[in-house]
């Protein structure tokens, strides 16, 4: 049976539907014809169109992206995320990032369950690579998409002020529950306020695979951090020439030497280092672990792109 949150409203379309899912895997295109037909019952179901799109692009049958865009126009905020879907149909990745209303349902739908899935299934380790690299204490901390804090935890000794900000709430409910933070705030990364010289250390663990294009954020971490301040992150690697990829997993992956390159000119030394994050369908992410240091006024740059280590998995 079709979930409620996917139901069109009408019986009917939601029957044939149900037929359509029946069909699955062994008639694709049976199963197509009769979400068709359901949608002509329903023609403002974004999940239906969604959900042909799917059904086409899976079995390589014709005009899934009608279908994609269709359900985007039906919900223009793309909760679900057709114009990611899009995006993988062309040739090279268009979009710079993931539409917000999309992380934002993705992660409240999925708090309650993220640590048990990603940790516990997935063996994600981001948080550790990420402090591992990190030495001292600093007086003012922002985890940045700090999801349930599990970044938060491996901050909270080395921080004296704890921030944390996510786009979805459930997620803050889930971080709240851990009691290290000193303030939690829900915050979407595309839209921040300026702010100039207010952080000692901002990470980002596992953030930035839902953003391709980190021209703003870079810009906008270097303006908000003190000078010798720290930026600590990670991102899934690709080794093409692109600077970002969309990946079939829905997911960025960014080029290494892109990142040294806008690293320097916002004005940090960066080390970089490359590791196993997780597992997805049974095999390893390999991920770049960024350590930049925001250079201090007048500063040489001579120390620009320190060649990290190769990490073990």
């Amino acid at each position: 049976m079709i979930p409620v949150s996917m139901s069109s409203g009408d019986l009917i379309a939601d029957r044939r539907a149900d037929f359509a899912e029946a069909m699955l895997p062994d008639d694709p295109a049976a199963a197509s014809d009769l979400y068709a037909q359901a949608l002509q019952i329903a023609p403002a179901w974004a999940a239906g169109w969604y959900r042909l799109g799917d059904i086409r692009a899976t079995a390589g049958l014709p005009d899934a992206d009608t279908a994609f865009e269709a359900a985007l126009s039906a919900d223009p905020t793309d909760r679900l995320g057709a114009s990611l879907r899009l995006d993988l149909l062309r040739e090279r990745s268009l979009a710079d990032s993931m539409p917000p209303a999309f992380v934002e349902a993705l992660f409240d739908q999925y708090a309650a369950k993220f640590e048990k899935s990603l940790v516990g299934k997935l063996d994600y380790c981001g948080p550790d690579l990420i402090a591992g690299g990190l030495t001292g204490r600093f007086d003012r901390v922002l985890d940045m998409g700090c999801g349930t804090g599990l970044m938060g935890q491996q901050l909270r000794p080395m921080a004296g002020w704890l921030e944390g900000w996510d786009i979805s709430t459930e997620m803050l409910r889930e971080a709240r529950t851990k009691g290290v933070y000193d303030a939690l705030a829900k915050r979407d990364l595309a839209t921040l306020d300026l702010q100039v010289n207010q952080w000692d250390l901002i990470t980002a663990a596992d953030v930035f695979i839902y953003v391709g294009s980190l021209e703003q954020i870079v810009g906008w971490v270097s303006q908000a951090l003190n000078a010798g301040g720290q930026f600590a992150f990670t991102v899934e690697e690709h080794t093409g020439q692109q600077a970002y990829v969309l990946r079939d997993s829905c997911r960025y992956a960014h080029a290494r030497h892109h990142l040294e390159d806008l690293l320097d000119e916002a004005g940090f030394d960066a080390r970089f280092s490359r590791a196993v994050l997780r597992q997805d369908r049974d095999q390893p992410v390999w991920a770049l672990i960024v350590h930049a240091t925001k250079r201090q006024p007048g500063q040489s740059a001579t120390l620009r792109r320190q060649q990290g280590e190769e990490m073990d998995a």
